[in-house]
């Protein structure tokens, strides 16, 4: 049936809108207005140590009406409950969606130890205490037990259950809370959580420094003294250039870098104390061990929801290594992943249609909102229907299928080695006896960037972006395959096997898998991604023939026999190094190719190393040497990659579409 506005315009065109009776015009549907429906309160609340933890309640406003109760949904952050002040209502961070405000709960947030009007100190990772011997040992599980303590016996109207959930940091805070859960926390949904600062996550890559890739949360994070209702501004930072690759370069080694930070306030050094921290404690020491999350995800009791995104430049390995760590410690416990084609918390601010050039063909982010995320907290909190949720539910890239697996990764995913060959070839089929090898000079002072254009930051898009700017330079090695005859699927981390030589004492190996796309001119690049407005428009690509990124990371040779005991290389002598690539779920489609870049540079996406055996963030300008590095590719010394392939005939119950 057409709508009123359609039958007009018809009528008009046919020299009849004055003959026909004007329709009535269609009910406008009802704003939801959450003030209509809450009423909000503020907390101090007391925990075991004295302390107390400011915390904003909004309560139906027809709770304990009749008997009426409601779950209470809480969300623990370091970013402000704020506006603060019971006549200033905002629940926009407090709701993961619309939808969760009008199905009713009792929204929670509160400002974590020593942030904004919380009590306390601030640490970074609050560190995990095993053993607690006395009132005075906190730490984010104690908090999160006294705090719901409090809020199931003094707020009215709530039905005893809690749920917990969090973006980023607040998906750490969720994740750490859980741990020896109190007994009314019956759900929770850690979304791109830290699981480990140092390996893989915020911090580090493979021993190297993610610099351009989270400076811009080192330049507006500020530490505090007390309590404060946040309501000072602080200046933006001023790069004084468009484009990173730039102003990194110029400035030279971290220390450097480290004292460019505005210093915020009049007689305070020009220092920011979390980045200092973090380019100071550069191995795998004890300041990072205790902050490591996953060994102490034990007795958890409520049932979990992890969540991340596939370009996830912040976060991708953080929700996997949770969920991992949640099932290997705790059997019986309902314990579910969802990975999507998002960036850090795409899944909240975004459609999840696109990213960069490449479409993900549909509205990703509202589908899990309603049909996996809602679902899971209706059933575990309210006593909902079953939310028949698989425990892992993964976007599928390539075909763009949401797919539902028993474990992550799939049982069904064999393992293959994928070699490096001679005249830049890839192939499943293993190199002969004969020795061979490819080399190229690495110049520090002239690294291979990270993305093709000048831009500030860390683009999100560069996760899938084309590669042929660097494919094309002499100090990046190609190897591909052959044209694909059937789609091959790859599910899960991917295994890299080098065998490396050096003229230098140290390197940096950056090992990227990409997916060639057919040589033909295909459908014209989607617009660059509006869910990630802060990004600039990458060039429009020529799709004929794009590298697509599909996953990339390095490996800092001094860490290769462990991230604790730095080493120097040998000059000229061969070693075999080994790491992971985070997971992927990628479909490389008949007619692509698979392809393989190797480089020992990716800046400023990771800090430059100077290839001598100096301490990093205080080198000299002498320190930054060009050396040759060389790849070997047969024998007993094959370079290789391990994927974990598909059968490509194998039942996946089912495939989905939103």
């Amino acid at each position: 049936m057409l709508p009123s506005f359609a039958l007009l315009a018809l009528a008009a065109a046919a020299g009849l809108a004055q003959a026909q009776p004007k329709p009535a015009a269609a009910a406008e549907a009802p704003t939801y207005e959450p003030r209509e429906h809450y009423t909000k309160y503020e907390y101090r609340v007391p925990v075991r140590d004295g302390k107390t933890l400011f915390t904003v309640v909004y309560v139906p406003k027809d709770a304990g009406q009749g008997g009426k109760t409601y779950p209470l949904l809480m969300t623990r952050t370091p970013y402000s409950c704020g506006p603060y002040g019971v006549d200033r209502n905002s629940m926009r961070r407090l709701a993961p969606h619309g939808d969760f405000m009008k199905a009713g709960y009792i929204f929670v947030c509160q400002d974590v130890r020593g942030r904004y009007q919380s009590e306390g100190q601030w640490r970074v990772m609050t560190p995990h205490l095993a053993a607690k011997r006395g009132p005075a040992d906190v730490d984010e599980s104690t908090d999160t037990h006294d705090s719901v303590q409090w809020l199931i016996t003094h707020v009215a109207g709530n039905n005893g259950r809690v749920g917990l959930w969090g973006i980023s940091y607040p998906g750490f805070y969720t994740a750490a809370s859980i741990i020896d859960s109190h007994p009314a926390i019956k759900a929770a949904s850690p979304q791109a959580p830290i699981a480990d600062y140092y390996q893989r996550d915020d911090g580090y890559h493979g021993g190297a420094l993610m610099l351009a890739h989270n400076y811009g949360f080192y330049t507006g994070y500020r530490l505090q003294d007390g309590p404060t209702n946040g309501a000072k501004s602080w200046p933006s930072f001023d790069y004084g250039s468009r484009d990173a690759y730039d102003y990194f370069l110029k400035l030279g080694n971290l220390d450097a870098i480290a004292q460019s930070f505005a210093g915020g306030e009049p007689g305070k050094p020009a220092r920011n104390p979390l980045f200092d921290e973090l380019i100071e404690h550069d191995t795998l020491d004890d300041f990072w061990r205790s902050r490591q999350l996953t060994p102490h995800l034990k007795n958890i009791r409520a049932a979990v929801l992890t969540v991340g995104g596939w370009f996830d430049a912040e976060d991708l390995s953080g929700p996997l290594a949770i969920y991992r760590a949640i099932k290997a410690q705790n059997p019986g416990t309902r314990n579910g992943l969802v990975m999507g084609p998002w960036v850090h918390g795409g899944w909240m601010r975004g459609l999840g249609r696109q990213l960069g050039a490449i479409s993900f063909d549909m509205n990703n982010s509202e589908w899990f909102q309603k049909q996996v995320l809602l679902p899971f907290f209706e059933q575990h909190l309210r006593g909902g229907p079953d939310a028949k949720l698989a425990e892992a539910t993964v976007f599928e890239t390539g075909t763009n299928v949401w797919r539902r697996y028993e474990a992550w990764p799939p049982q069904a995913a064999q393992p293959r080695k994928l070699y490096l060959r001679d005249g830049g070839r890839l192939s499943f089929e293993a190199p002969g006896a004969e020795a061979g090898s490819d080399a190229y000079v690495s110049d520090p002072n002239r690294p291979v960037p990270f993305i093709g254009y000048a831009a500030l930051g860390m683009p999100q898009e560069y996760m899938v972006a084309d590669q042929r700017f660097a494919a094309t330079r002499p100090d990046v090695l190609v190897y591909q395959t052959e044209v694909l005859e059937q789609d091959l699927t790859v599910a899960g981390p991917v295994g890299v096997d080098l065998f490396v030589a050096s003229t230098g004492t140290d390197a940096d190996f950056v090992v990227k898998l990409i997916d060639v796309h057919p040589p033909e001119a295909g459908p014209e690049p989607a617009a660059r991604n509006r869910d990630v407005p802060s990004d600039p428009p990458p060039p429009q690509p020529n799709f004929g023939g794009y590298q697509q990124l599909v996953r990339g990371d390095p490996l800092r040779a001094r860490f290769r026999h462990g991230f604790d005991q730095p080493e120097p290389l040998v000059p000229g002598r061969v070693e075999k190094i080994h790491f992971e690539l985070p997971d992927v779920n990628h479909a490389f489609r008949r007619g692509h190719r698979l392809m393989v870049q190797v480089q020992s540079s990716w800046f400023p996406l990771i800090d430059r190393n100077p290839q001598s055996f100096v301490r990093i963030r205080s080198a000299r300008p002498e320190d930054f040497r060009s050396a040759t590095q060389t790849v070997f590719r047969g024998g007993a010394q094959a370079s290789s990659l391990e994927l974990r392939v598909l059968p490509a005939a194998m039942p996946v119950a089912p495939p989905s579409k939103p």
